[in-house]
C-alpha cells in the first residue's frame, strides 16, 4: 500500500478497518476535550468499558452472597479462573489444560523456576538475553545466589553487536553452543522491551532443547501481541502479565503456560492450597495432591476483583480473534513508520528507528538532537508515550483501539514540536 500523510487518507483507512467499531469500546484520557494519542499499551492498556460491569457484578455477589459467592455467584469464585483456559490458549497457541492464571508476572516466574531450574555441579547456568526487563534480571540474578551460585559463574547474556541495537539469532545460537553443556536453563523475553525486537521463539527453544536445555519465555510484551504457537513449539514454561496488551488494570493478574508432557512429572514445585486436587480441597488432606495441568502450580485462592477485570477484556480477545489484531497492527504500525520518515523529512528531525522488521506493535524510536524536550512536549500535548534512558520513546500503536487518524494526529504535534523546539 502506498501512505499518505493526510487526515482524508488515515480517515480512508479508518471507515475500511473491521477494528474500528472496537475503539468505541475502551476509555480514553481526555486533553483539551479529545481523546489522547495513546502509545503506552506495552506499559498499561486502556480500560474496556466492560471491565467496570465484571467488578460491580464481583462486588455486587459478595454483597449479596458473601462467603456463598465462592459456590452461587454467576460465575462462581471458585472455579473463576478456569473461565481464561479457553480464551487465553487462542491467545498463546495452547491447550486450555495448559494454562492457568495466578498472582503476577515476576511471582510466577520465581514459582516456575522453583520446578524448571533445577541447577546441578555440571548444569547450573541460565542464558537471557543483554537488557532484559530489570525485573526479569533481579530474577534471574536472585535465583542464581538462591541455588549458591554467583551471577559471575551462572549468569550468561547474549550481547549485541558494537554500533547494533537488536540481537542476531545466529549469536543466540553461537552462546548456546559456547554454554552448552553446563546451561540448565534459557529464559528470555518473548519481545524486548526497549527496542521492540520479537525473536523466533521456535527456532531458539528448539535448538537450546536439542542441547538439553529447559527453556522458559517471558511473554509480557508477547501476549495479546503476537501470534504464538507455545504447545507445538514445544515450550517447557511461558508466563505473561496481563495488564499491557490485554488491557486488564495495573498491576493485575498473570497467566500461565506449562507444556502438559509436564503435567504429570515429578517436578518438585512450591505447592499451596489452590493447587491441590480440586474434587479433594476441602477435605484438608495432608499430603498435596496436584490438579492435572497448569492449574496444578496455583498456590493460593484466586484475586476475583483482579480477575474480572482480565476476564472482560479476555471476552474481547476472543470475538477479535488474533489473526486480526495482527493484520491491522502490522498495518497500523507501517502507517506510523512512515509518518515518522516523512515527518523527519520535512522537519530534518533526526530520528532513528531501532525496532527491527522482526516487530510487533512497537517502534522505539532514538530522538537524536531533541532527546527530552521533544518527549515533553508531546505528553502537554496529548500524546502519552514513554521514555526510556538514554533517549528512546517507546509508541505502541495497539490495534484494538488505536486509528490510523491518531498516527497522523502524532505527526501533526511531533512537527509542531520539532519546529517550536528548533
Amino acid at each position: 500500500m502506498v501512505f499518505e500523510n493526510t487526515l482524508e487518507f488515515a480517515q480512508k483507512l479508518d471507515a475500511q478497518d473491521a477494528l474500528a467499531p472496537y475503539r468505541q469500546q475502551f476509555i480514553f484520557p481526555q486533553h483539551n476535550g479529545k481523546n489522547v494519542v495513546y502509545f503506552t499499551g506495552n506499559s498499561l492498556g486502556l480500560q474496556p468499558k466492560s471491565a467496570q460491569k465484571f467488578v460491580n457484578d464481583v462486588m455486587n455477589d459478595w454483597a449479596n452472597l458473601a462467603v456463598e459467592g465462592h459456590f452461587y455467584a454467576e460465575k462462581p469464585w471458585w472455579d473463576y479462573h478456569e473461565r481464561f483456559a479457553e480464551p487465553l490458549s487462542k491467545i498463546v497457541g495452547a491447550k486450555p489444560s495448559e494454562i492457568t492464571v495466578m498472582n503476577t508476572l515476576t511471582v510466577n516466574l520465581h514459582l516456575l523456576m522453583a520446578s524448571f531450574y533445577r541447577p546441578n555441579a555440571t548444569r547450573y547456568k541460565i542464558i537471557c538475553e543483554e537488557k532484559a526487563f530489570p525485573s526479569d534480571q533481579y530474577m534471574i540474578q536472585s535465583q542464581i545466589q538462591f541455588h549458591g551460585f554467583t551471577t559471575s559463574q551462572a549468569l550468561v547474556e547474549v550481547k549485541k553487536r558494537e554500533n547494533e541495537h537488536q540481537l542476531r539469532i545466529e549469536d543466540i545460537f553461537a552462546t548456546i553452543d559456547a554454554h552448552a553443556n553446563d546451561t540448565a536453563l534459557l529464559l528470555m523475553g518473548g519481545v524486548n522491551y526497549y527496542t521492540g525486537q520479537v525473536f523466533d521463539m521456535q527456532a531458539i527453544t528448539k535448538y537450546a532443547q536439542e542441547r538439553g536445555i529447559v527453556v522458559g519465555w517471558d511473554l509480557a510484551h508477547a501476549a495479546g501481541n503476537i501470534e504464538m504457537q507455545l504447545h507445538d513449539w514445544n515450550v517447557d514454561f511461558a508466563a505473561w502479565c496481563s495488564y499491557k496488551y490485554m488491557n486488564s488494570g495495573p498491576g493485575n493478574a498473570s497467566g500461565c503456560f506449562v507444556h502438559e508432557r509436564h503435567h504429570k512429572s515429578n517436578l518438585p514445585r512450591l505447592a499451596g492450597w489452590w493447587g491441590h486436587n480440586k474434587e479433594r480441597r476441602f477435605k484438608m488432606e495432608p499430603e498435596f495432591d496436584p490438579v492435572h495441568g497448569a492449574d496444578g502450580w496455583q498456590v493460593s485462592n484466586l484475586p476475583i476483583l483482579s480477575l474480572a477485570p482480565y476476564l472482560a477484556s479476555v471476552e474481547l480477545f476472543a470475538e477479535v480473534g488474533m489473526p486480526a489484531l495482527v493484520a491491522k497492527r502490522d498495518q497500523i504500525t507501517a502507517y506510523l513508520e512512515f509518518i515518522l520518515n516523512d515527518v523527519a523529512q520535512k522537519t530534518n528531525g533526526n530520528f532513528e528507528i531501532i525496532t527491527p522488521a522482526a516487530r510487533a506493535s512497537q517502534l522505539s524510536v532514538f530522538l537524536h538532537g531533541q532527546g527530552r524536550k521533544l518527549f515533553d512536549y508531546l505528553m502537554k500535548n496529548g500524546v502519552i508515550t514513554d521514555w526510556r534512558e538514554p533517549n528512546v520513546i517507546r509508541l505502541a500503536p495497539v490495534p484494538l483501539y488505536c486509528s490510523y487518524e491518531d498516527m497522523f494526529r502524532f505527526g501533526e504535534i511531533l512537527t509542531a514540536g520539532i519546529q517550536e523546539i528548533n
